[in-house]
């Protein structure tokens, strides 16, 4: 399984920074590469991503969400994957954690995916946490 890890710190309590992560819908607003997402009903979401000149669509849903500290997800169909954040108060406010980890059975292209990944996933969690922050 490859790994992809990212961390913030935002000038907020993990309550109101969680308030935020958890309403999935609204991510479409933190990134540009989210086109849309459909909420399926039973905490389950259908995200359409525009990346590397391709259209994507796939289902997750959240597999635990325990406010204020994490919220994280699995995939439904597709290429397996799984996301967490989890939040720690700190001095400064709060510290967001973001792993992301997936498996393709073919060694040879999950190196090639991840070394395609890394910077778009870095990207997009970049852009969602300075978004949440802005919002904030």
């Amino acid at each position: 399984m490859a790994t992809i890890e990212h961390s913030a710190i935002l000038k907020a309590p993990p309550e109101r920074v969680f308030a935020l992560l958890e309403r999935v819908e609204d991510f479409v607003d933190y990134s540009d590469l989210i086109q849309a997402i459909d909420s399926l009903g039973d905490a389950r979401y259908r995200w359409y991503v525009h990346a590397v000149g391709m259209d994507w669509t796939f289902d997750v849903a959240i597999t635990e969400c325990r406010p204020p500290e994490v919220l994280a997800w699995e995939s439904l169909e597709g290429v397996h994957n799984q996301g967490c954040y989890r939040l720690t108060p700190v001095e400064e406010g709060t510290q967001v954690a973001f792993t992301l980890t997936y498996a393709i059975r073919n060694r040879l292209l999950e190196k090639a995916v991840t070394r395609a990944a890394r910077p778009l996933v870095g990207k997009v969690s970049r852009q969602i946490l300075e978004r949440v922050e802005a919002r904030l």
